[in-house]
C-alpha cells in the first residue's frame, strides 16, 4: 500500500510541477509583451521586464513547479515523473490560444491530445515505487554492478564527446551537445531522486545528512546540473530551437527511463504487457511533443512561441532552456 500512496503523491507533485510551468511561461510572455510596450525588448538586451509584476509571477510559478517536480522524484519512480513533463506542453499552448491570442493549429490539438493519452497510459501501468529506508540503500543500488558498468560507458562518452568531438564538430552536428547534455541528465536525476528520497526520509524524522552518501549525491547534482547548462545553452545558441527542444526531450527522457530501470529495477515487478503498454504510452507522448514542435508556428504564433519545452532538469536548466527562448 505504501507503494500505491507514494505514487500517487508523485504523480499530483509531477502534475502539479507541470500546471505551475506550463503557465508560468505564458505569464512571463505576459509580463515581457507589457515590458517591451513600455521600453527595450529583453531580445535587443533591455532589463524592463524586472519591473513587470507579471514576469515576477510566472518565475514564482516556475520555482514553486520545479520544487514540485524534485519531491516528486522523491515518491514516485522516474519512468513515471519524467514522461509527465510534456503535460506542460498541454497547459501553455491551451493558455497561450486564449490568453496570449496564439492560435493552436489543429495539429497542435492532436499533439496535445496525443500527449495526454501517453501521459494516462504511463499513470495506468507505472511500477510501484520501490520501498527505500535510507540514503544508504540508494547508495547500494547506485554501487551495483550494473549501474556502475552503465556509469562507465555513460562518463566515458561524455569524456569522449567533450574532448575529442565537441571542438570539432559541436557547431555542425546537434547531437554532439544534446549527446552530453542527455547523458549527463540521465544521471542528474538519479541523484536528484537520491537527495530528494533524503530530503524527505530526514523531514520524517530520520536525518540522512549524518551520511557522506548524502552529501556526495548533492554535490554531484550540482556538478552536473552545471554541465547541462553549459553545453545545453551552446545548443540553443548554435540550432534551431524547435529542432533542439523535442531532439532533447526524447534522448534525455529516455536515456532516463534506462538509468532508472538499471538502478531501480522498476520492470522487475511487472509483467510483459505493463511494459509493453509503458513504451505505448511513451512513444505516443514523444509523437505528440514532435508534432507540437513541428506545428507550433502553423496557428499564426510568431517564432517566439511560449510554448513549453518538457525538461525535468532543475531549475537552472529548465529556466534557461525554455524561458531564456521565451524572452527573445
Amino acid at each position: 500500500m505504501g507503494g500505491v500512496s507514494d505514487n500517487v503523491k508523485g504523480l499530483i507533485l509531477a502534475i502539479s510541477s507541470s500546471i505551475f510551468i506550463g503557465s508560468s511561461y505564458i505569464v512571463k510572455k505576459k509580463g515581457l509583451k507589457k515590458a517591451a510596450a513600455n521600453g527595450t525588448r529583453a531580445g535587443s538586451g533591455g532589463y524592463s521586464y524586472l519591473l513587470e509584476p507579471w514576469w515576477w509571477a510566472g518565475l514564482i510559478a516556475m520555482i514553486m513547479g520545479e520544487i514540485a517536480n524534485f519531491a516528486a522524484y522523491a515518491f514516485a519512480p522516474a519512468i513515471l515523473v519524467t514522461p509527465l513533463g510534456a503535460l506542460s506542453i498541454i497547459f501553455s499552448s491551451v493558455l497561450a490560444h486564449f490568453i496570449l491570442k496564439e492560435k493552436l493549429h489543429i495539429f497542435g490539438v492532436v499533439g496535445c491530445a496525443l500527449c495526454l493519452v501517453g501521459s494516462v497510459t504511463i499513470v495506468i501501468h507505472a511500477p510501484l515505487e520501490r520501498d527505500i529506508e535510507s540514503v544508504k540503500d540508494v547508495w547500494n543500488l547506485a554501487t551495483e554492478p550494473g549501474f556502475l558498468v552503465y556509469t562507465c560507458i555513460v562518463v566515458f562518452l561524455v569524456v569522449l564527446l567533450i574532448f575529442r568531438y565537441s571542438p570539432r564538430y559541436g557547431q555542425t552536428y546537434m547531437v554532439v551537445f544534446i549527446g552530453i547534455c542527455s547523458l549527463t541528465g540521465s544521471l542528474t536525476v538519479m541523484g536528484v531522486k537520491a537527495v530528494a528520497i533524503a530530503l524527505k526520509l530526514t523531514f520524517s524524522g530520520m536525518n540522512q545528512f549524518k551520511y557522506f552518501q548524502t552529501w556526495f549525491f548533492t554535490l554531484f547534482v550540482i556538478a552536473f546540473c552545471l554541465l547541462q547548462l553549459n553545453y545545453l545553452n551552446k545548443a540553443l545558441d548554435t540550432f534551431n530551437t524547435a529542432v533542439v527542444s523535442p531532439v532533447y526531450y526524447v534522448m534525455f527522457t529516455t536515456l532516463t527511463i534506462v538509468a532508472s530501470i538499471i538502478m531501480f529495477k522498476d520492470w522487475d515487478s511487472q509483467n510483459v504487457s505493463q511494459i509493453v503498454s509503458e513504451l505505448c504510452g511513451f512513444v505516443t507522448i514523444l509523437s505528440g511533443t514532435f508534432l507540437l514542435h513541428k506545428t507550433k508556428d502553423m496557428g499564426g504564433t510568431t517564432s517566439g512561441s511560449s510554448t513549453a519545452v518538457p525538461s525535468p532538469i532543475f531549475i537552472a536548466s529548465r529556466q534557461n532552456s525554455c524561458s531564456m527562448r521565451s524572452e527573445v
